[in-house]
C-alpha cells in the first residue's frame, strides 16, 4: 500500500526520538550492553503509528546507522548495528511493527484489563522480544560467552527497567490513540479509518 506523506514524516520524528533516547545511557563495567530508552522510542513507535509506519521508522535508524550516519549515541556505521549490541538493534524494526499488529486488537471493555493487556503487549515485544536476537547475537560476537552468561551480560539487569518503560510507554499510548488512532494519525487510507470507528480502539469503553 502507498505511503502517507503524514505518515513518513511521522516516521522520520519517531527516528528521531529514537536517535534522542540513545543519548541516555547509563554504561554497565561488566557488560557491552548499555541501559538506554532506546526501547521506549521502539515502543512508542509501534503502539502510536502503527505496524507499517512503526516498522519504517525504526528501519530508517537502522540502515542511516548501517550506512554510516551518526544516529546512535553519536556513532554510525555498520560495525554498530554488526557489534555486539547489533541483535538488538537489527530487531527493533520487527518489535515495532508486531506492536502495532497487535495493539488493535486488543479491544476488551474495561479500561484497568486494557491497560494490563497493552502493558504485556508492550513488554513482551517491546522487551523479551529483542532478546530472542540479543542474546544470541551476543554470544556469537563474544565466542567466550556462554548461554549463562550472555544472560547475565545481556538480558538479567535490563528486565525491570524495560518493564518500567513498558508502563511509561502504556500511559503515553493510552490517552494519545484515544484521540489519535495510528490511521488518523498517520493519513491512512479512509478505509482503515473507516473500520477503526466501527470497532473503537484500545482503551476506549
Amino acid at each position: 500500500m502507498k505511503l502517507t506523506l503524514r505518515g513518513v514524516v511521522f516516521s522520520a520524528l519517531f527516528a528521531a526520538f529514537l536517535v534522542l533516547f540513545s543519548f541516555a545511557q547509563i554504561r554497565l563495567p561488566v557488560s557491552p550492553v548499555p541501559i538506554t530508552l532506546q526501547t521506549l522510542a521502539v515502543m512508542l513507535a509501534g503502539g502510536l503509528l502503527g505496524a507499517r509506519y512503526g516498522f519504517l521508522s525504526m528501519a530508517l535508524v537502522v540502515v542511516l546507522t548501517a550506512v554510516g550516519f551518526p544516529m546512535l549515541h553519536g556513532n554510525g556505521g555498520i560495525g554498530i548495528v554488526l557489534g555486539p549490541t547489533g541483535g538488538f538493534i537489527m530487531i527493533w524494526p520487527f518489535s515495532a511493527m508486531l506492536i502495532g499488529l497487535i495493539l488493535p486488537r486488543i479491544r476488551m471493555a474495561n479500561r484497568t484489563l486494557n491497560f494490563v493487556a497493552t502493558f504485556l503487549v508492550l513488554e513482551v515485544f517491546g522487551s523479551l522480544f529483542l532478546y530472542l536476537a540479543g542474546v544470541p547475537w551476543l554470544m556469537y560476537k563474544v565466542p567466550t560467552y556462554t548461554f549463562a552468561t550472555a544472560m547475565v551480560q545481556g538480558c538479567y539487569p535490563f528486565l525491570l527497567g524495560d518493564a518500567i518503560k513498558a508502563v511509561v510507554a502504556t500511559l503515553i499510548i493510552a490517552p494519545v490513540r484515544q484521540v489519535f488512532p495510528p490511521q488518523r494519525l498517520t493519513g491512512s487510507s479512509s478505509h482503515h479509518v473507516v473500520q477503526t470507528h466501527k470497532k473503537p480502539d484500545v482503551f476506549v469503553n
